[in-house]
């Protein structure tokens, strides 16, 4: 067995549909890792369709009981995220875990310091299943910390690809459900209180859930409704400017994509977001404040020396931080800590409070801006 390269099952889903965490595994079923497969057991379904996601949760069960029957070296990563997505991909988990296989938690979601408050026994059962947990943010570290120790934390960032080379273009865009958790009410008042002018515009790029909340009269503005994420990635390389005025987040993936592709970002104090854009490498307002993000917008507009001068840095912190070739090796050596294995770097992988018994197992180009 020693000689049979191991598979990381991501348990979650894949393909061109909406969400961070969906993005994460599509980064990874997209990488050649040096030491191991990545294949994805498929969870859940579109929100509503609950037959499908019995059937689906159902399969991903037989699914594992499989692989543990299996002689080849196997990990299971699952996917959670806050509410159904805890109770759901956590069974999985805590199923695998009972049939000997060794799992990792990766925590998404904004909202999972509150749903622990008010669940910490059902998360004190699913982490206690996890033989590692890769967290976002440091407030989820802590949270995974006080009931499992800090040892089998990791905080490690999301990973993107580089953007395409394209000439900039005088845009402003919005990637996200178009929600009040995401700030649409102020970015709409900000804007409107920046005047735009020719030859500017504000995409707004994402789901809409609450039409009450849009203003069709908004100025130089278009609504593009959710794009997938091919179009989304176009749309950002040729964009200027990104903004997310979020009131809750924990680590989005836009901020990351929007570095990877030059464009300046202006954000919001929340989540693990602070720490991205820290040292210029991003404009950071308060959640909630429109005057400060009309200020923010008036200059990345006017000032075309600040606004490339942002988005540099913030293309060089992702190149370091959180380019693929910078975190996937190091995700690597954690999916396997519980085999034993040597990471892809040569050096040992350490060991942890495993209790697994059964397995012994570039550069986007600047451009200038229209």
């Amino acid at each position: 067995m020693a000689d049979l390269r191991p598979i990381v099952y991501h348990v979650g889903r894949a393909g061109d549909v909406p969400g961070g965490m969906t993005q994460v595994v599509n980064a990874y079923l997209a990488w050649r890792f040096d030491e191991c497969d990545v294949k994805v057991i498929e969870s859940r379904g579109n929100p509503g369709d609950h037959l499908t996601a019995a059937k689906l949760f159902a399969r991903a069960l037989r699914t594992v009981r499989t692989i543990a029957r299996s002689k080849q070296p196997a990990v299971i990563v699952v996917h959670l995220s806050e509410r159904g997505s805890f109770v759901r991909e956590g069974w999985i988990a805590r199923y695998a875990h009972h049939l000997g296989l060794p799992v990792i938690a990766h925590m998404h979601g904004a909202d999972f310091a509150a749903f622990e408050a008010e669940n910490s026994a059902l998360v004190g059962r699913v982490l206690a299943a996890s033989d590692r947990v890769i967290s976002l943010s440091d407030e989820t570290s802590a949270i995974c910390a006080a009931h499992i120790g800090a040892d089998r934390v990791a905080l490690v960032p999301n990973a993107i690809p580089v953007g395409t080379p394209v000439e900039k273009e005088r845009l402003v865009v919005f990637g996200g459900v178009v929600s009040h958790r995401k700030g649409i009410d102020v970015l709409q008042s900000a804007w409107r209180a920046a005047q735009p002018t020719e030859p500017w515009r504000l995409v707004v790029a994402g789901p809409i859930r609450d039409d009450r909340l849009v203003d069709p009269d908004l100025p130089r503005a278009d609504f593009a409704g959710s794009l997938d994420h091919d179009s989304l990635m176009d749309l950002l390389d040729r964009a200027a400017v990104s903004v997310l005025p979020s009131r809750d987040e924990a680590m989005p993936m836009f901020i990351l994509e929007s570095m990877a592709r030059r464009a300046a970002v202006i954000s919001t104090r929340v989540g693990g977001i602070p720490d991205v854009l820290a040292d210029d490498c991003g404009i950071l307002i308060d959640p909630g404040d429109a005057d400060a993000l009309t200020a923010a917008l008036v200059t990345m507009m006017a000032d075309d020396d600040a606004r490339e001068a942002i988005a540099d840095a913030g293309f060089a912190r992702f190149e370091a931080r959180y380019s693929a070739s910078s975190v996937f090796p190091r995700v690597e050596r954690i999916w396997l800590d519980p085999l034993g294995r040597t990471g892809p770097d040569g050096s040992g992988v350490t060991g942890n409070d495993s209790k697994t018994t059964k397995q012994p197992v570039s550069t986007a180009g600047k451009g200038a801006t229209k």
